[in-house]
């Protein structure tokens, strides 16, 4: 590790203004970034199966593939970004990923008059944005007391939220009459916010937040449960949670628009990002104070209600079942994060790559279960049934598989672990190696 990455950075702190919490200096930038980052994506990605199907020719099945495998790398790439941080630092890490992300939609201005040179710009976007996520969100919370956490990963949810609502929106007059155009404005954005993130300060990926004594390390006798070597709660809630969430974002639109209209359809997700982007920060405290059980329930219990209330028709039944969903997500995403970090001694960003790695198992799962259950639904002439078996499923799995691993790692692992104290994070035993 370069000598001068080794320390923290001294801009990256945070103000207390009248009282009230407010991130500064670095954190700042990074969250306008988080913002700009997913408003050029969004502005393109959202459309990539309109091009390269009506644009370029491609069948929809190869189309199909290609997303799905562009999605598994983008999620499961996480690993090696937590990994190539360890390794040169988390701004490094930025940089190197901004540089293949800004080549990436570069490289579609040339490509659009080819299929496989827009397959081959699509896979280095999602390579950029593998090695990114982990770095940025570590960068966020390094050197940040436990209490800080939860507000830093809310305000970054919100703000890639905020990206993602609008992106579509704004780009949609131009990706089908100028994407030539599009694509080099996304383009030069990202270089711009590349620009920027080389005048960060270098933090080490493995840097000690505030009263530790020093980085700690993967063999740490006082790692506690779920640190490296072992598949952790929050790896697998994490996997249920995007399991689940993953049938309302993939099958809404199949589901509510013959029912109701495109245009309510487009209300729905525009007043769910908003939901998202205003409630993330304001239920961050109140989320961190909830036991892991408790947030499990509360969780998986908002989604299970939604899709429920989905399958009940109407449209309300869909406004409200979205909203209740949005709650769900809210709860388990940001609870998932912080309790991977609590109960890890792996350095942040390899934390963020493993949970990175999870959701993407949770979102390949559930497009190959999506499908099927679907089409079977329908085929009995009941697509009302489908968002029954969804709420089912969340009631159930977490009941089911979470025991189990607990019983799993338990019976494999007693004798390497230990039993510490009940803590009031996750209201159960916790353990660390002997």
């Amino acid at each position: 590790m370069a000598a001068h990455e080794r320390g923290p950075a001294r801009g990256a702190g945070h103000d207390r203004v009248a009282g009230r919490w407010r991130p500064s200096g670095p954190r700042s930038f990074l969250l306008v970034c988080s913002f700009l980052i997913t408003l050029g994506s969004f502005a393109v990605l959202p459309y990539m199966s309109v091009l390269l199907h009506q644009r370029l020719g491609l069948g929809l099945g190869t189309v199909g593939f290609v997303l799905a495998v562009a999605s598994l790398v983008q999620f499961s790439g996480g690993v090696a970004g937590g990994a190539l941080a360890r390794r040169i630092g988390l701004r490094a890490t930025m940089l190197v990923a901004l540089a293949v992300r800004t080549a990436g939609f570069a490289a579609f201005v040339p490509g659009l008059g080819s299929p496989w040179a827009a397959i081959g710009a699509l896979f280095l976007v999602s390579c950029g944005a593998a090695l990114y996520l982990p770095a940025n969100k570590a960068y966020l919370v390094e050197g940040a007391a436990e209490a800080e956490r939860p507000r830093l990963l809310s305000a970054s949810g919100s703000a890639f939220n905020a990206g993602i609502a609008l992106g579509p929106p704004a780009a949609a007059p131009f990706v089908l009459t100028s994407p030539g155009a599009l694509f080099a404005a996304v383009t030069v954005l990202f270089a711009v916010v590349g620009l920027g993130h080389a005048l960060l300060p270098a933090v080490s990926a493995e840097t000690a937040g505030p009263g530790a004594s020093g980085p700690r390390k993967d063999g740490d006798p006082a790692a506690p449960a779920g640190s490296p070597g072992t598949v952790g709660p929050p790896f697998l809630v994490t996997v249920l949670s995007v399991y689940v969430f993953m049938f309302f974002q993939h099958y809404l639109a199949l589901y509510a628009v013959p029912r109701t209209s495109a245009s309510f359809y487009g209300g729905v997700l525009m007043g769910y990002a908003c939901l998202l982007v205003v409630a993330q920060p304001l239920l961050s405290e109140w989320i961190a104070g909830l036991s892991y059980r408790r947030a499990m329930r509360v969780g998986f219990g908002a989604m299970a209600a939604g899709t429920a209330v989905i399958g009940a028709g109407g449209r309300t039944g869909i406004g409200v079942g979205a909203a209740l969903i949005c709650l769900g997500e809210i709860v388990l995403f940001l609870k998932n994060d912080l309790e991977a970090l609590a109960r890890s001694s792996a350095a942040p960003a390899v934390v963020f790559g493993r949970q990175r790695l999870a959701a993407g198992i949770g979102a390949f799962a559930s497009g190959v279960a999506g499908g099927q259950l679907y089409g079977a639904a329908e085929d009995v002439g009941t697509a009302r049934g489908f968002w029954f078996a969804v709420a089912l499923q969340a009631l159930v799995l977490p009941v089911l598989l979470v025991p189990l691993a607990g019983a799993v790692r338990r019976r494999y692992g007693g004798s390497r672990t230990r039993p510490e104290k009940r803590t009031a994070a996750d209201g159960g035993p916790r353990r660390t190696r002997a």
